[in-house]
């Protein structure tokens, strides 16, 4: 069978086991979370040492589910923390709603930590995961505790290239919304998609949960993402904030990661050895970094707690 970047199903499984070591882990259960007003979501909560122990809100990669960005590190969080998960709207089986914005993806998480009953939870966020964070500080910031924003950027359009591509997207799945389920269109968004996300790397399970968002959702999410632009308001964040830098990262600039912890009062920041998906692709560079970044959050969190 020859091989298309078209169409991700055409790589044969065995190859995909080849291309990549998938760190071996014991996939946790989920449930269905109902948050009235708003939907259902695909959720998993592992409770952590003890039923008092701090909550952690893991929010995923954009055309990513939560466990497919998250599961080299659920087991080792939850040895110390309570730990969530869940799929953002629109991706795997997260909230069906009409259209997809970053501010929905932030009342969101609100409305999960309140279903929950989590009491200033940190929120920690991988690429898209880490805007939506952004965003929870921004529309809510007496609800969280911490913040840990990990590959992640103020905005986008910085150069040439990023604005004509944000623009093109916002003003293409506007302009072509009702088209979603054409041909041309789903193979359009197919290769979107596979240019941030590369589905080649991923075994069976990780590719099944790769699929399982349409590469039309991944582009209205794109779309949604290029307007982001919190740069005006990160100096008021007032919650404790890591910030975990991906230092080969060719997708979200090492010096762009870092100027936001510089912008952010009393920001730590984290460095992983890593590209753009190291969250999985090279989780034994992420993972150590990542933990340090929850690990300082939650005790300048239970600080100030004291106080």
């Amino acid at each position: 069978m020859a091989l298309t970047w078209s169409d991700p199903r055409s790589v044969p499984r065995a190859l995909l086991r080849e291309l990549v070591d998938v760190p071996p882990v014991t996939l946790p259960d989920g449930r269905w979370l109902d948050l009235p007003g708003r939907g259902r979501t695909w959720l998993t909560d592992l409770p952590g040492p003890d039923p008092d122990a701090p909550a952690v809100i893991l929010l995923h990669a954009v055309g990513c589910t939560g466990l497919l960005t998250w599961f080299p590190v659920v087991e080792r969080l939850a040895e110390r923390y309570r730990v969530v998960v869940f799929d953002q709207r629109w991706h795997g089986r997260g909230i069906v709603s009409e259209h997809f914005s970053v501010r929905d993806c932030a009342d969101d998480v609100a409305a999960v930590a309140d279903a929950l009953d989590l009491v200033a939870p940190v929120v920690a966020g991988y690429s898209m995961g880490s805007i939506v964070a952004q965003r929870c500080w921004r529309q809510h910031p007496e609800r969280f505790g911490g913040l840990v924003l990990a590959a992640t950027t103020d905005h986008f359009r910085t150069t040439g290239s990023e604005r004509v591509f944000h623009q093109g997207m916002e003003v293409g799945m506007g302009a072509l919304r009702t088209l979603s389920r054409s041909r041309t269109i789903s193979t359009a968004t197919r290769m979107t998609a596979e240019l941030l996300l590369d589905p080649t790397d991923m075994h069976e399970w990780a590719l099944a949960q790769f699929r399982s968002t349409s590469p039309w959702a991944v582009a209205q999410a794109v779309a949604s993402l290029g307007r982001h632009h919190s740069t005006p308001w990160l100096s008021r964040i007032d919650v404790p904030t890591a910030v975990v830098v991906t230092t080969k990262d060719r997708v979200l600039s090492p010096a762009r990661q870092r100027a936001i912890a510089a912008r952010i009062p009393g920001a730590t920041v984290h460095e992983a050895p890593c590209g753009h998906a190291g969250c999985v692709l090279q989780a034994d560079s992420f993972v150590p970094a990542f933990l340090e970044a929850v690990d300082t959050t939650m005790g300048r969190r239970a600080s100030r707690q004291r106080r």
